[in-house]
């Protein structure tokens, strides 16, 4: 760890370097206390010990800053919007699903494939017709979640265990989000480009982007930037536990298609800028509107392809005025990015809320009631639309 007074010294240079932001700023055209008030409020009653916010409104930046302390301890260093936080599924929309789009977009890639085609192991009990697509979709039939760490030692046999596994449903017939499905495309990316997953979004986005502070596996020098999750006590292996918290990315390495990136509200401010700006950024095309448009429709589905679709009705953690075009994913440490196209807004949310315990759900009441806020203070709460009645 980073001795105190040092890390007070990196977390003072990086609230510095977190005034700096190639996207345009308006601050000061909305009072966002109410907003400020909700999230200190959720600090008070231990949501989490601290978040980073952004909204990014019609083109520009009009709130972001840090909140809080990267633990509950009182002489913990403070929050900034340069604090790293790890994703955890975010990695499936920022990371996965957008190189997937990329190799889609390029015909290195079918998403009607068989991920047999790819992954010959995989054509084993009653899994030989799953398509690539049916994997974006959570529609694969594949278990949600298994703790492989507890019966495989290496990434070899994590795959070998899903391939050898049985499906819950036949494919396409039911929707049940899957961590599995996400593993596979991760590594059916690194067996078609020859790179890593990290290279692989270093390289098409990241570093294009200038997500400076977007990575797979930081590296040491970093940590004192870097918000804790829980501890892990139950890593069985002699060799040293990846920092990140979910335990099968740990198992993968550190690097995984369904978790493992860390990032900052900057960082990610870029990312969903390029988004919302139909996949291009500073004349550089990342991907189609084409593509975009093919990925982010409904479709009948609850999901798009890598990222999950607002409810038409019942509960959203996008609260209850985002249209029904809205897009977003949510990560299991506190993180969420929710995008508006309608109102042109988007709402980027990093905290640990993990920390120091995965049992604090109290972020589930939140999130809606941060995204409403949110709503409120840019005066867009009477203009949803194709809202149904319940809501």
């Amino acid at each position: 760890m980073v001795a105190p007074v040092l890390r007070s010294f990196v977390g003072a240079l990086m609230l510095f370097v977190g005034m700096i932001t190639v996207i345009p700023t308006n601050v000061l055209a909305y009072n966002f206390s109410p907003l400020e008030t909700v999230v200190n409020k959720a600090i008070t009653d231990s949501v989490f010990p601290g978040a980073s916010l952004a909204v990014l409104y019609k083109g520009k930046v009009v709130f972001h800053k840090g909140f809080g302390k990267m633990t509950y301890n009182p002489g913990s260093a403070p929050v900034y919007t340069t604090t790293i936080y790890d994703l955890a599924s975010l990695t499936k929309a920022v990371a996965t699903t957008s190189i997937v789009m990329q190799l889609v977009e390029r015909d290195s890639l079918s998403l009607q494939s068989r991920v047999s085609d790819y992954l010959p192991d995989f054509a084993k009990n009653g899994k030989e017709k799953v398509t690539i697509e049916q994997l974006l979709r959570h529609t694969s039939g594949l278990r949600a979640h298994t703790y492989f760490f507890k019966s495989c030692a290496s990434s070899r046999e994590l795959f070998s265990a899903i391939a050898a596994d049985t499906l819950l449903t036949a494919p396409g017939t039911t929707t049940l989000y899957s961590d599995l499905g996400f593993m596979l495309l991760g590594h059916i990316v690194e067996n078609i480009t020859g790179k890593s997953l990290a290279s692989n979004f270093t390289q098409r986005f990241g570093a294009p982007l200038g997500m400076t502070s977007t990575m797979y596996t930081p590296p040491l020098s970093m940590v004192g930037r870097i918000a804790p999750v829980e501890k892990d006590t139950l890593w069985p292996f002699s060799i040293e536990r990846p920092l990140v918290h979910d335990q099968n990315a740990a198992l993968l390495g550190g690097v995984a298609g369904h978790a493992g990136l860390y990032s900052t509200t900057g960082d990610l401010l870029r990312f969903t800028s390029m988004l919302m700006n139909g996949g291009s950024s500073n004349g550089r095309i990342y991907f189609r509107k084409t593509t975009l448009k093919t990925f982010l429709e409904r479709s009948n589905y609850p999901r798009a392809l890598g990222w999950d679709l607002r409810s038409p009705e019942g509960h959203s953690s996008a609260g209850d005025f985002f249209s029904n075009s809205s897009y977003g994913h949510l990560g299991f440490t506190g993180t969420s990015i929710w995008i508006d196209p309608e109102k042109k807004l988007a709402v980027i949310l990093l905290s640990n809320r993990v920390y120091p315990t995965s049992d604090n759900i109290k972020i589930r009441s939140f999130r809606p009631l941060l995204h409403n806020t949110v709503i409120q203070c840019l005066g867009l709460q009477l203009k949803q639309t194709n809202l149904s009645s319940a809501q």
